[in-house]
Parts: C-alpha cells; structure tokens; sequence
C-alpha cells in the first residue's frame, strides 16, 4: 500500500526568537508543493505560538518536542497535552533517546504520554532505538521490541493507528554517522512485522515508520526510497532552511 510521508523537524533547544521566525520564514517561502508528503515543525515550547502563526493556513503542521502525562497539575516546568493542543499543536514527540537519557523517561512514563497524547486527540510521533553497543552486539531487534511492548503494543487496533513511529539508532543521532539505507529497511520492515504479530497485516501496513538519525540532503532520497521507511524525523539538518527543504523534495519524489 502507498503511505503518506512525514517529515519532521525537531528543533531540540536551538535557535533564539529571531532565529525561528527567519527560518520559518524561509521554510514557507521555499515550501515546494506538498504531494503525498507532510510536514511538521517541533520547536521549543517558547517558538510554539510564532510557529503556529505563521504555519496557520499552510499545509505544515507543528509538533511539541515533549509533554507530561497529567492534564494539568502543579508540575512546574511542565507542559500537558491540553496546553500544547491549545495552541494548535498537533503532533508530539515522545521516547525521543535524549529524553531517555539526559531525563531518564522510561518505557513506562513514555507509555503514559502516549496514552495523553492520544487521550487529547493529537497524535503521538514514539521514537525507539537502540545504542551502538546493542547493535554491536546483534541485540537491536529485541530492544526495539521491548520497547514497543513496554509502551505501544497495549494499544487497540484504532488507537495504534493514530500513532507514527520513529526509528532512531541512538549511534546516529546527532553523530553525522547515519544508518545506511540497508539498516534502516531492515529495521523499519521488523518493526513492522512486530505490529503485524500483535495488530495484523493491513493495519501493520497503515502505520508511518519513520527514520531519524543524521538524515541529510544527501542521504534523505535513498532512506526515503526504501519501502518501509515513511519519511524522516530530521534533527540538525532541519535549522537550515535550504538543506531541509532539499530533505522535503526527496520525500515528495
């Protein structure tokens, strides 16, 4: 079946004020026309409303970098999926491998945040991936399996639907070292074959799997091209205008 890309910029904790309204600006000024392909801007939380305003009325969609699980509380320092939605915030990174690791979310907390996000009817992009270690030690497809089962896998066959999935080998992400397009497939196809077990083929068939790890302008056609890998979760390379519009063009053929 035919999937609609998505690519995805995650921002992290970079650029000022200024900074994300000139790239915005060029992002929408250079915008090719969308074809089967969407695109999602994830600033930091302070960009949200600039963000939203300038993508209103295009085809772009905004995304959060993170939320927490409550509605609303007192978590000083946090953000709820219904503040985020407030905005005109539709998608929400989660299980991203530096919040594991510099915030220690677990595969639990990031199950509960999944469940907000889908709870607040927006939709979750859940990033999984193992480190180098794993790979080298041929554990990669067990890890990422694990943590499908920790927090995805106990979701219905219409909730599971509403999710978007990013393949991120944690030996990539910010490296400039990316997966070839070889092991990207190999793992975006046993990805899919784990939510074809638990769901069945043709909904295992309708989930967008993307990549994320080092993409580039010059790498993103031939990890893009391959028949599992749905588009791409993109980090540096999308606080340059020009390079992540060329990284746009690949998804769009």
């Amino acid at each position: 079946m035919t999937r609609s890309k998505i690519v995805a910029a995650n921002w992290k904790m970079y650029l000022t004020r200024e900074e994300g309204v000139r790239l915005v600006d060029a992002l929408m000024t250079g915008m090719p026309e969308l074809m089967n392909v969407e695109v999602v801007i994830a600033p930091p939380f302070p960009h949200l409303d600039l963000v939203v305003e300038r993508c209103t009325g295009t085809p772009v969609k905004v995304g959060a970098q993170n939320c927490h699980p409550e509605i609303s509380g007192a978590f000083t320092g946090e953000v709820s999926v219904e503040i985020l939605r407030s905005f005109g915030v539709t998608y929400v990174i989660t299980g991203h491998s530096e919040r594991r690791q510099y915030f220690q979310d677990t595969n639990d907390e990031v199950r509960d945040k999944v469940f907000a996000i889908l709870r607040g009817g927006l939709t979750p992009i859940f990033c999984c991936g193992e480190s180098l270690e794993i790979r080298h030690a041929g554990q990669q497809g067990e890890y990422v399996a694990n943590q499908l089962t920790d927090s995805l896998l106990m979701l219905g066959p219409d909730a599971i639907q509403k999710v978007v999935i990013a393949y991120e080998p944690i030996w990539a992400i910010g490296t400039g070292i990316s997966a070839s397009p070889d092991q990207a497939q190999e793992m975006h196809a046993y990805i899919r074959q784990v939510l074809d077990v638990r769901y069945g083929t043709e909904i295992a068939d309708n989930i967008r799997i993307l990549y994320g790890g080092s993409i580039k302008p010059d790498n993103a056609s031939a990890l893009f091209n391959q028949p599992d890998v749905d588009g791409g979760l993109v980090g540096g390379a999308s606080l340059q205008s020009a390079g992540f519009l060329e990284i746009i063009r690949a998804a769009c053929g």
